[in-house]
């Protein structure tokens, strides 16, 4: 087989699908089914307007938190909190024992700890000048 090496800033969406397809199949053989989930949380205002959310997925009996973001207005009233114990909530119901998130923002790791995750490892410098926290909870059975 002859073959080439591509190297692009700009993928095509069906190729990344393809990638995820393929990569999924690999692993579905090798460790089981992921059941693989999407799930959001989102706090709208009075308009609909999207004010803070939650983006992430289920998957081999964890949730993972890949996206959380607080309007300016809303942080400090216990947001991402109230957001994480909806988004655990769900995970629970899924058959979800444990959680992880990782964050670069100090805050935001104090937010997590005070929810009950605990780090388990770091990448420093990632980016310069911070360390890229990751943290884990397990989750209350219901």
């Amino acid at each position: 087989m002859n073959t080439t090496l591509e190297t692009t800033a700009n993928p095509l969406p069906e190729e990344l699908a393809f990638l995820g397809e393929r990569l999924t199949a690999f692993n579905d053989g090798d460790v089981g089914a992921s059941e693989r989930k999407a799930l959001a949380v989102f706090v709208r205002d009075e308009d609909g307007a999207v004010v803070a959310g939650i983006s992430g997925y289920t998957a081999w009996g964890w949730l993972y938190v890949q996206w959380l973001w607080v309007d300016e207005r809303l942080r400090g009233q216990h947001m991402a909190g109230k957001m994480l114990d909806a988004a655990e909530h769900e995970a629970v119901a899924r058959g979800c024992r444990n959680a992880w998130i990782d964050t670069f923002n100090p805050n935001a790791a104090k937010v997590y700890q005070r929810q009950g995750y605990e780090p388990f490892g770091t990448l420093a410098n990632f980016p310069i000048g911070r360390s890229r926290i990751f943290l884990q909870k397990r989750l209350a059975l219901a």
